[in-house]
């Protein structure tokens, strides 16, 4: 007898966790209000997983969409090490990457041999022999089906990430690749659903899908979008899962001779509801334990929270700006759009927070900047972050800056988007030259001006001493004002 004529299989889907592995704040909107409920934890993500597996034997799939071993003082002081019992101990059948390549390609390769599960990635090449370091893809077997899950890692890993991410390396966007691999899958493997794991982001995979036919479901990543409904593209269902593993994404599909029909879709909340898993428990709190006393250390107090939930300005990135330029003695700083990094609510504030603000802790920078060199910068910025062509986007959100106020219309042509920019009440000088502080090479990128020095103090201590000075900040916080 062949196979049932309609058969069921269940995804589950983490992405962006980012090193998050115990509960944490988590900034969700009710209308123009912000709440901070405890959301995530590993030990959570087990149990849900758990519970699932149990109600649907052999059916389940379980992906990571990457940005899983980098974020937090857990994850950057073991350079992701200590998390590799915990992912395996979730049962994962495949992930892709991003900021798993912050120590370099050799470290990752290293850091995935010890996995139980593979890293797909169709889009990177070695540059010397051309080959792919990681698989392309695998098959997965559930449910009497042959599924396909088929990896494409962050494009941006070799184009806006600091060079030693991708030494010896080169991504594509996975578009040119994916219609072969496909064609293989099914023509020559007998696969039935092919499933696409992406880091690009959710622009990128809704462009990717109506691009590219014969995918079934794309698992996206990168953007830390909350999708509560899937997104059809070409008949590809598109789902993504928010970030820090305060969500996990469910997605149930029928496949009836060839048919596939989604049976139910669900963004769980990883909450108190769920209780946490015994063993996966203890492993989080031998990877923590060390380092909880000392991190828990009060360093300060604010009495807004702090977020990086929007997309032009925010007020993580104020208070680390506000730092970087009492540091540096300087009243322009810039640092990257990162999105990472748990809500802090009114209150005290720990060193472990500071670590999730900035978990690289680069050193605090300096450098000088033409008006002209500033002005390009930021434009350059607006394209990468709002360009027309999603293959085009190639950052988080919008630079954070200080000391400055732009003036801009983003629906104008590329590099026409910025009317004005103003230092204080006065109009930016393009010949003039301007002192600025920055962290890491994505606040200043290296084409752009001269005199760059490290100071001696770095990022976190910047934060503990501003907040330990209560003082009213030296410069004004940079807005983008869209008219």
């Amino acid at each position: 007898m062949g196979a049932p004529s309609k058969r069921t299989i269940t995804f589950l889907q983490i992405n962006d966790t980012h090193g998050y592995l115990e509960p944490h704040p988590e900034l969700v909107w009710e209308g123009s209000t912000p709440r901070f409920p405890i959301l995530g934890g590993y030990a959570r993500i087990a149990a849900y997983f758990e519970r699932v597996r149990a109600e649907r034997p052999g059916a389940v799939v379980a992906l990571d969409n990457g940005d899983t071993f980098h974020g937090t003082h857990a994850a950057v002081a073991s350079k992701g090490g200590a998390l590799v019992p915990l992912t395996n101990a979730l049962g994962l059948d495949a992930m892709t990457a991003h900021w798993e390549f912050a120590w370099g390609p050799a470290h990752f390769q290293a850091l995935a041999g010890r996995l139980d599960y593979p890293v797909l990635a169709i889009n990177c090449y070695e540059l010397e022999t051309g080959r792919r370091p990681f698989a392309p893809s695998r098959i997965v077997e559930r449910s009497d089906l042959r599924i396909g899950v088929i990896g494409i890692a962050a494009t941006i890993i070799d184009k806006t990430m600091p060079p030693h991410f991708s030494e010896g390396l080169r991504f594509t966007d996975g578009d040119k690749e994916l219609p072969q691999e496909i064609r293989r899958l099914r023509q020559e493997e007998g696969v039935e659903l092919i499933v696409v794991l992406s880091h690009l982001g959710l622009p990128q995979d809704i462009k990717l899908a109506g691009l590219v036919d014969g995918i079934d479901v794309v698992l996206s990543g990168h953007t830390h979008d909350r999708l509560e409904r899937p997104i059809v593209v070409n008949g590809a269902v598109i789902i993504q899962s928010g970030c820090h593993g305060s969500f996990v994404g469910r997605l149930d599909l029928s496949v009836d001779h060839g048919e596939v029909k989604v049976e139910r879709h669900e963004l769980v909340a990883m909450d108190d509801r769920i209780e946490a898993e015994p063993r996966m428990r203890d492993l989080v709190e031998a990877v923590v334990a060390p380092a909880r006393d000392r991190l828990a250390a009060r360093v300060g107090h604010v009495d807004a929270a702090l977020h990086r939930n929007t997309m032009f300005d925010c007020p993580m990135d104020d208070l680390l700006l506000a730092a970087l330029c009492q540091a540096s003695g300087r009243k322009i700083a810039f640092s990257h759009g990162w999105r990472y990094g748990a809500a802090v609510p009114p209150g005290p504030v720990t060193l472990n927070d500071l670590w999730n603000i900035i978990p690289v802790n680069p050193p605090v920078m300096t450098a000088t900047l033409t008006g002209e060199e500033v002005r390009t910068m930021m434009e350059q910025n607006l394209r990468r972050t709002f360009s027309p062509d999603p293959f085009d986007q190639r950052g988080g959100f919008v630079k954070r800056f200080c000391g400055l106020t732009i003036l801009a219309k983003i629906e104008n042509p590329v590099g026409y988007r910025i009317s004005e920019i103003f230092v204080g009440d006065a109009k930016l000088d393009p010949a003039a030259c301007y002192d600025v502080a920055f962290v890491t090479a994505q606040g200043v990128p290296a084409q752009f001006g001269r005199d760059r020095r490290q100071t001696p103090v770095t990022a976190i201590e910047a934060l503990e001493a501003y907040l330990r000075s209560r003082q009213t900040p030296s410069t004004t916080p940079g807005r983008i004002i869209v008219f």
